[in-house]
């Protein structure tokens, strides 16, 4: 029998259902991620996200359409994480705009709140991309807008006929990005967004799914992590991988193997035989692990989970479990400055510049509009100056401006941290916050920033060979250094940066790196270019061995 409407219970089930799936397809949408670095993080975005909202949904005990909307919307707002997951919020508030005011939804309804979700996600959008979520959105939101106008009234159909249409879309992406064609990819915005469709459809049809249900916050508590509990993980990446050795090794040489992984971390499993030996070890740095077993034989089965990260999410899911210890209140002041990053020697030197605040985040861990929303209550100023320092960020700082209240607040796009530091030091608490805004955006122009890290994975990106292991150099314009050895990559990638207006190279070297080593490698490059100032610092940051910054 054909079903015309659903109510706000069905709405509600079917949201939950599309959350779980989504979260367990959260590390395969990752790793759709074009470049690959070790931070390819729009599954763990989008499913913490749309976990904010369905822990404010599955709290609700028969909702009408209205309190299910604002649970929905203010839940993926406050809760948004990265470009993606802002997008995703929008998508679930312009939807849910559409719904709210009725009891039963439609065909005619359902495909009214599709173009509102649509509608509202572009213009959040400074320069909506196609071949991205929106595209995949848009395609959905035509679909159902052709379907009603047809006069189609069944739901089902309705619901296959546009999931089918936005898969399709989604296999076009490659052709309207050819980075994601370069990558052997699709995109993961949109892969995600068809993932909880998927599963608000199967809740829709009634099928039972095997995902661990998304409970109310309140059952949550008892498995809850403590923050002391992720200071306990000295090494936050686990790495598997098994190694062919091309000749079975001597005991010494297997005992001698063994003492290196140990070396660099703990929880060390090695076992190995006359045909593999296969490796388990928390570090942080599997990029060197990986490249040590390559000196053995080929690998495979490889896996790298950022274990700090997954604390993170778990801490996140437990948020709302018990009454939130909110910061106390900074004296009142006029004017205040966050800046978001990771790493002990980044916070100081943002810290001895002024800022008032710091966000942690970063590469593998974007911070929410709710953290943006916090901070910004924390600091108790007029007027608020927000440096994301990751093009990741700047969209959930821009959420959290208009959802502050009594604040002025200027969010600075910084895309880097090289660029956060150079804003704040532009700084001058006598001018005005225009005039200092004007002058910030005029600064940061100026800065050319380099990051060094490793590729996760085997691809090709702009005619460049990568493989799993290889250090990369990412600047300004893309991928522009790759090789197996990681100073001669650094030296590429700073010759690809400087040129002869360049009088200042500022180097922060991550946690993974030695104090001797990047000495050593200052040297190098100073030998290189004597004319410029070059500075040393530890940046202490977490997956990039280097960041560099020219002006």
């Amino acid at each position: 029998m054909a079903c015309n409407s659903i109510d706000a219970g069905m709405i509600a089930k079917m949201f939950l259902a599309g959350a779980r799936n989504l979260e367990a397809k959260k590390d395969w949408i990752n790793e759709l991620n074009v470049f690959p670095v070790p931070d390819g993080d729009t599954g763990t975005n989008m499913t913490m996200t749309v976990l904010s909202a369905a822990e404010e949904v599955a709290a609700l005990k028969d909702p009408d359409m209205k309190e299910l909307a604002r649970a929905i919307a203010s839940g993926s707002l406050r809760g948004a994480r990265g470009n993606s997951g802002v997008i995703l919020s929008q998508l679930f508030r312009g939807f849910t705009k559409g719904i709210e005011g009725y009891k039963q939804v439609t065909v005619p309804v359902l495909a009214d709140a599709f173009t509102k979700a649509v509608e509202t996600a572009y213009k959040a959008v400074m320069k909506p991309k196609e071949g991205t979520i929106l595209t995949v959105a848009r395609g959905g939101a035509e679909k159902a807008e052709e379907l009603s106008e047809e006069g189609e009234t069944d739901l089902e159909v309705f619901f296959r006929e546009i999931l089918d249409h936005m898969d399709y879309v989604l296999s076009q992406t490659p052709e309207i990005l050819p980075v994601l064609a370069q990558a052997g990819v699709v995109d993961s915005g949109g892969q995600g967004l068809l993932e909880v469709l998927r599963g608000a459809f199967d809740a829709f049809l009634g099928k039972e799914t095997d995902y661990e249900p998304v409970q109310p916050a309140v059952h949550v508590q008892e498995i809850a992590a403590s923050p002391q509990e992720e200071a306990d993980i000295p090494f936050g990446y686990c790495t598997e991988f098994m190694i062919m050795p091309e000749k079975p090794l001597p005991q010494a040489e297997e005992d001698a193997l063994k003492a290196y992984f140990s070396s660099m971390g703990d929880s060390l499993v090695m076992v190995a035989d006359e045909e593999v030996i296969k490796v388990h070890v928390h570090t942080n740095d599997p990029g060197l692990a990986i490249q040590k077993g390559l000196s053995y034989g080929p690998l495979s089965r490889m896996k790298i989970d950022n274990m700090r990260l997954e604390h993170q999410e778990k801490l996140f899911r437990t948020k709302d479990t018990e009454p939130e210890e909110t910061l106390p209140l900074m004296p009142a002041k006029d004017v205040a400055l966050i800046a978001v990053c990771a790493g002990r020697g980044l916070s100081r030197i943002f810290s001895e510049l002024g800022v008032d605040y710091i966000i942690e985040g970063g590469q593998t861990m974007n911070p929410s509009t709710e953290d943006m929303l916090n901070a910004i209550k924390h600091v108790n100023a007029d007027t608020v100056f927000i440096f994301p320092n990751n093009k990741n960020i700047i969209m959930a700082a821009n959420q959290a401006k208009e959802l502050a209240e009594d604040k002025r607040i200027i969010v600075i796009p910084t895309q880097t941290v090289p660029q956060g530091i150079t804003a704040a030091i532009t700084y001058v608490p006598e001018l005005s916050a225009e005039e200092n805004e004007s002058a910030m955006l005029e600064e940061i122009g100026h800065v050319r920033t380099g990051q060094i890290t490793y590729a996760v994975r085997d691809t090709s990106v702009n005619g460049k060979e990568i493989r799993q292991g290889d250090y990369m150099g990412i600047d300004d314009t893309g991928i522009v250094a790759v090789s197996s050895h990681k100073d001669r990559t650094v030296l590429e990638t700073v010759e690809a940066m400087v040129d002869e207006d360049t009088e200042l190279l500022s180097i922060y070297y991550g946690c993974e790196t030695d104090q001797k080593d990047a000495q050593a490698l200052k040297e190098k490059i100073q030998g290189k270019y004597p004319s410029i100032d070059i500075e040393l610092q530890d940046g202490g940051q977490p997956v990039y061995y280097y960041l560099l910054s020219a002006e």
